[in-house]
């Protein structure tokens, strides 16, 4: 399967299965659109109909190019078979170990956002915050669960984790003192709207958390309008110069900005330039997942618009790299050359199978977006895994599960989507969230474009 888009001059064309990706003139363009479903001789009549009034045209150069096509084909550079599809199911059998643990220690939040999935941090029930002696049990059953493997991530998540940030730093510490004896390495992630950092709050991050992220929609008449407290103030003024401060303390020390856009802000790119302006290199806006009939949902309509500004985004964010001035935008982040590994490739995040989400009270659910939902509790951090039926489910739920996605060319860099996405859209986690496909793979695109770009340019 092969995948061909025009983007900022460039005629790229990727080759799903083996990942190549090859730009090309637009002689060899239309050559490869054809190459599959035409003769050499259909191809070379159709090129020199196209293209031969021009001088460097002519049907020696036309063979040629088909030659070329035919010798990547063979290289299984282009055309290449799908070598995955076998593998897919093959995952049900496979032994499964916990990585990762989102930590839910505050079931509150001293924000009152419209558009929250968690219903405020309360996630549909009563506001609850995680004691010591839960959180310690939660990472004796990581450690319990994870097998041979060293490297371990806990997210201390909310609600807002900070309304129970002595909890967050005994855990850690608790996790560190038994790092050695266990032949484990943890690494924190802290998520956070900022309310209630201090410097104490900075200087433990910046020691601890191997990555923080930071909630922040852009502008402030964008942020304030969604992002308010209780008393209905907005929270721009209040978290930025926190976040700045953080920020530069951090150094070259993992973090980034994560906004949310809306139907009133399909101008999103003017955020995250804000948010570039105001000093911050870390970047990314998602598209908020919200029930149609919300006045902030995103609309068909916007989806041009939407498309145009990821275009607008990656074509600047070249033009600040070459004026050494680069900034990164997390869905633009790919590695063309390596790139995960095949089982990442097919299954995507893990959730339900390497990582889970534990509730206050020690609940397990598949991930953070499934707290509350009786469907899906799946245990708890004493008895471990009691419901394997769900566990079995998100086992086989991978890119190749999906029969919307069979012919769609990028399954590979989604693994299938994801799954409280899906579910959330159509009742189902093996269903397919419509409207994050195009905008998934719109994101692709530029992304490709970025990596051309930036190999032929060596920026």
């Amino acid at each position: 399967m092969i995948h061909q888009f025009k983007l900022n001059g460039y005629n790229i064309v990727l080759d799903v299965f083996s990942g190549s990706v090859h730009t090309v003139d637009d002689v060899a363009y239309d050559i490869i659109e054809m190459y599959e479903s035409s003769t050499r001789e259909q191809i070379v009549a159709a090129m020199m109909e196209r293209y031969g009034g021009r001088e460097d045209v002519n049907e020696e150069e036309i063979n040629l190019c088909i030659d070329d096509v035919e010798e990547l084909k063979k290289q299984g550079k282009l055309f290449s078979k799908d070598a995955y599809e076998g593998l897919a199911f093959d995952f049900k059998k496979r032994s499964t170990v916990i990585k990762a643990l989102c930590l839910h220690v505050a079931h509150t939040c001293n924000l009152n956002c419209e558009y929250c999935f968690a219903s405020q941090g309360k996630y549909h029930g009563e506001r609850a915050i995680m004691s010591l002696d839960v959180a310690k049990r939660a990472i004796d059953f990581l450690v319990e669960n994870s097998g041979t493997r060293r490297n371990l991530e806990v997210d201390f998540f909310g609600g807002e984790p900070l309304m129970n940030w002595q909890v967050v730093k005994d855990t850690v510490a608790y996790a560190r003192s038994i790092e050695k004896e266990k032949n484990k390495n943890f690494r924190f992630t802290l998520t956070t709207n900022g309310m209630l950092i201090d410097d104490d709050v900075i200087d433990f991050a910046n020691r601890e958390m191997h990555n923080v992220v930071l909630s922040l929609d852009g502008r402030q008449k964008v942020h304030d309008h969604l992002r308010k407290d209780y008393n209905g103030r907005g929270s721009y003024e209040t978290i930025v110069p926190k976040f700045q401060k953080l920020a530069k303390a951090r150094g070259d020390r993992e973090y980034y900005m994560r906004g949310t856009f809306t139907h009133n802000n399909v101008d999103f790119t003017e955020d995250i330039f804000h948010m570039a302006g105001l000093g911050f290199t870390e970047l990314s806006m998602e598209p908020v997942v919200c029930a149609p009939d919300d006045p902030y949902a995103l609309t068909e309509e916007d989806l041009p618009k939407l498309f145009e500004q990821y275009e607008i985004l990656a074509k600047d964010m070249l033009r600040r790299k070459r004026e050494g001035k680069p900034i990164t935008f997390y869905h633009y982040m790919i590695d063309l050359e390596h790139g995960p590994c095949i089982y990442k490739r097919i299954s995507g995040c893990g959730s339900g199978t390497e990582y889970m989400a534990v509730t206050p009270w020690g609940e397990l659910f598949p991930c953070h977006q499934f707290v509350g939902d009786d469907k899906y509790s799946m245990g708890d951090i004493w008895k471990g895994v009691t419901n394997e039926a769900v566990r079995e489910q998100f086992k086989l739920c991978n890119a190749y599960a999906r029969p919307e996605c069979k012919d769609c060319w990028a399954k590979l860099y989604c693994s299938g989507g994801c799954a409280a996405n899906a579910y959330h859209a159509t009742g189902s986690i093996t269903g397919v969230y419509e409207y994050g496909c195009k905008l998934f793979k719109k994101r692709m695109e530029c992304a490709i474009m970025l990596q051309v770009a930036e190999q032929e340019e060596g920026l």
